[in-house]
């Protein structure tokens, strides 16, 4: 998942977003305390989506997901035009180094921390000491600011298409999509998810771990994927070129992962893989209350025993809107 945040041009409640993500990432890197950092994302979401401008904090807790502490600070902000708490924050040299550095590709928050104990500060000193850096922090700190950057749309399309050409040319029957907000319609994207699948490639038949290696490989012989962070049977993390490949000044390198699904799990994949995390959970409280179980692998029927039955064949999304006796959501339609 891409460590940049979404686009606020369009959302009017961008400055309290702006805020409540900047607190997330706090509370996730520094205090590693995920569940502050889930409610604080989750209450940025649904501001993100809320179509006015809220103007109280009473207001803001009228919306799920907004508490009494955020609608609290929400009041603050109104009132001063910052938070205190955030004030702090940002005059902390360590608090403002750990944020910083986790920005880079493949530096979470425990080697952040690590680096920043061994006196490690920003980005700039970060380059000075490569060599405390594995592989994929390496490749993070190289391209650091073109991962920085979102990815417009067109590029999004531009690279797709240029990949299914390409892997099409190994063999026709790979079918491939990209997933996330590109997939739910948005203008941009932080990094490229990919799912991929064939035929032969099931549940049933086991590991075929040359199928996403000549895919990669393929890919890399284009030059549309430029390194490597990891390869394994089914998982992917690398690098890839786009804009003009022909003119050094108008290349931009971006995160791509690729992940090899069998085929009789390939739309439950992708309709967890497009989300919304909204969307998603709704549709599994909703396969629940009809008598299912439904994750990003399959479809099952629960018997009278609370006991998950046999998968159900799916060939495609529809199927399992149908299974669950839902209308048919087009990806555009999931951004809850």
């Amino acid at each position: 998942m891409s460590k940049r945040k979404a686009p606020t041009s369009d959302n009017v409640n961008s400055e309290f977003c702006d805020f409540l993500m900047e607190l997330a990432n706090y509370e996730k890197n520094v205090n590693r305390a995920m569940h502050k950092y889930n409610v604080y994302r989750k209450a940025a979401g649904v501001l993100a989506k809320h179509p006015t401008r809220i103007t109280t904090g009473n207001e803001a807790k009228k919306l799920d997901g907004i508490g009494d502490k955020i609608g609290k600070k929400i009041d603050e902000f109104v009132k001063t035009g910052k938070l205190v708490k955030l004030e702090k924050i940002r005059a902390d040299d360590t608090s403002v180094a750990i944020n910083a550095l986790t920005k880079v590709t493949g530096i979470g928050p425990a080697a952040a921390q690590k680096l920043v104990q061994e006196g490690i500060m920003s980005v700039e000193d970060l380059r000075k000491h490569t060599d405390k850096l594995n592989h994929h922090q390496q490749i993070g700190l190289k391209y650091y600011e073109d991962f920085e950057k979102r990815i417009p749309r067109h590029e999004v399309i531009q690279l797709r298409d240029a990949a299914v050409k390409e892997i099409n040319t190994l063999d026709s029957e790979y079918m491939c999509e990209v997933c996330g907000s590109f997939r739910r319609g948005a203008s941009s994207s932080g990094d490229i998810d990919i799912l991929l699948t064939h035929p032969s490639f099931t549940s049933e038949s086991g590991k075929k771990p040359k199928v996403l290696a000549q895919v990669v490989e393929k890919l890399e012989a284009s030059g549309l994927v430029t390194d490597r962070l990891s390869l394994g049977d089914v998982k992917f993390m690398g690098v890839c070129q786009l804009g003009d490949t022909d003119s050094q000044k108008d290349r931009a390198f971006q995160r791509i992962d690729i992940r090899l699904i069998p085929n009789d799990q390939y739309f439950c994949a992708l309709i967890y893989f497009t989300g919304s995390d909204q969307f998603n959970k709704g549709m599994r409280a909703h396969a629940l209350e009809q008598g299912f179980t439904l994750n990003e692998y399959c479809l099952r029927p629960v018997g009278s025993t609370g006991t998950p039955g046999e998968p159900l064949p799916v060939s495609s999304e529809e199927d399992i809107f149908d299974y669950l006796g839902m209308e048919f959501k087009k990806p555009a339609e999931r951004n809850l």
